[in-house]
């Protein structure tokens, strides 16, 4: 069986899957923007699993439960900030995607949803972190053919969707 691909406009901490993405700073102890959004609906359970995890580098993830969401699991990663990574934000935010479907994938599950790693208040430029996330999941994919039925891109912004969309 094929690998679903589905871009969606909307709150990914609704999304009804065995894992979301969290696109975290590298405390992982919540923040703005969607990692508040995701430890405010996770409920307080969530920071004080985060506090047993030691943070998190730039570029690799870590899991947790989902909490109080709908979804089972949270993976959670730590983009690059755009300009600020010496050349390496193209790289960083590939093993970002990368990490995430790779621990989703060692966990057995097989269910995700990705939002827009990186393009808010790390200001990576939207059109080309879509084309990144969306050629290292068709990638991944493509060498693990049977590793998931589901890949969501949750996408908050109209714009962010609209990219998605042109691309997939």
């Amino acid at each position: 069986m094929a690998t679903e691909i589905i871009i969606k406009h909307g709150d990914i901490t609704k999304e009804e899957v065995d894992t979301i993405v969290n696109a975290a700073n590298h405390t992982l102890l919540g923040g703005g923007g969607l990692d508040g959004m995701i430890h405010f609906a996770a409920g307080p359970e969530l920071l004080e699993e985060c506090k047993t995890l030691g943070g998190c580098q730039k570029g690799e993830a870590k899991i947790t439960k989902g909490h109080k969401l709908p979804a089972k699991h949270i993976i959670h990663t730590v983009g690059p900030v755009h300009g600020h990574e010496d050349g390496k934000e193209e790289e960083i935010l590939k093993s970002c995607y990368f990490n995430c479907l790779e621990i989703a994938r060692f966990h057995g599950l097989k269910s995700i949803a990705f939002p827009a790693i990186a393009t808010g208040c790390f200001k990576f430029p939207k059109d080309q972190a879509a084309a990144i996330a969306v050629r290292v999941v068709k990638d991944f994919i493509s060498n693990n053919p049977r590793a998931f039925e589901l890949i969501v891109f949750t996408l908050y912004t109209e714009l962010d969707y609209a990219l998605y969309k042109s691309i997939i």
